[in-house]
């Protein structure tokens, strides 16, 4: 049994109830020699939990070679994550967005010019399959059910706003399944009814992202799933600057009356981002 469940209403840890307060830590982002101080400052800002994506273009190169070492130690990230006595929520993608050139896909899918990417395309699900094959043994001791912090997984990566192949989330959500990954699976997708329609799985649980309108949106997602924790897997509380353009800043004072509105109304959050790091 997973350590995370759901409740007609929230979360359960081991069968008690629990909250993700959680924050975004993009390990490939950050040195290395200052994993261990963020998290730390994320512990002492009064998160439980920690997420992260995963860029599949840095840790498949080339097809076959696997790399996690360096920035993209994420095994030893994971044992610092928990050290410092965090919950950690991971998102393989495949495509993730993060901000990241062509949301981590890697470069060498395209060598096949009719290839079509995040679908049921064999070429492609193949090309991810192979990835899990390498990647997910040595993430495996790090998930709960084997004593790890790594409580939820996510499916994809806010699908509804780019297709409705449900076949391809259903081979996503097996091909975790399949390798090992035990915890709990979810999706997420901006809070408007067409893309949660698209981008969510019957039977897995639906998150949404935003950064305001906290109660219309968290209406969108009841909507959408009548029971079951409300989350907010990404709230944005800043914006990512494109090179030479404009600094985007969102005060403080504005992101904290809509985190605390989200947390009165009983929901779990992923601050989105907690340290942004730097590309």
């Amino acid at each position: 049994m997973p350590a995370l469940t759901t409740s007609s209403d929230g979360f359960l840890l081991h069968g008690e109830p629990f909250r993700i307060v959680s924050g975004a830590v993009h390990y490939f982002r950050v040195h290395p020699d200052q994993w261990a101080d963020r998290l730390r400052k994320a512990r002492l800002m009064g998160l439980n939990t920690v997420e992260t994506y995963l860029p599949w273009n840095l840790h498949e190169p080339e097809p076959g070679r696997l790399v996690l070492d360096g920035f993209l130690d994420l095994p030893r990230w994971l044992r610092l994550a928990q050290d410092e006595g965090l919950h950690v929520l991971l998102r393989p993608g495949p495509f993730i967005c993060a901000e990241w050139d062509d949301g981590g896909l890697p470069s060498w899918l395209l060598a096949d010019p009719g290839i079509r990417p995040r679908s049921s395309d064999p070429r492609f699900t193949a090309a991810f399959d192979g990835y899990l094959d390498r990647l997910l043994p040595a993430l495996r001791p790090f998930t709960a059910a084997h004593g790890g912090p790594v409580i939820a997984v996510q499916v994809e990566n806010e699908y509804g706003a780019y297709g409705d192949d449900t076949a391809y989330l259903k081979h996503v959500h097996q091909a975790l399944r399949d390798r090992g990954v035990e915890e709990l699976l979810y999706t997420c997708d901006q809070a408007d009814t067409e893309h949660l329609a698209a981008g969510s799985l019957p039977g897995t649980l639906a998150t949404v992202t935003f950064g305001g309108r906290v109660e219309e949106n968290l209406a969108a997602l009841r909507a959408h799933q009548p029971e079951g924790p409300l989350m907010c897997a990404e709230f944005w509380v800043g914006w990512f600057d494109h090179w030479g353009g404009p600094h985007h800043v969102r005060s403080a004072a504005d992101a904290a009356a809509d985190l605390d509105r989200l947390l009165s109304a009983g929901a779990s959050v992923n601050i989105y981002m907690f340290h942004g790091g730097t590309n």
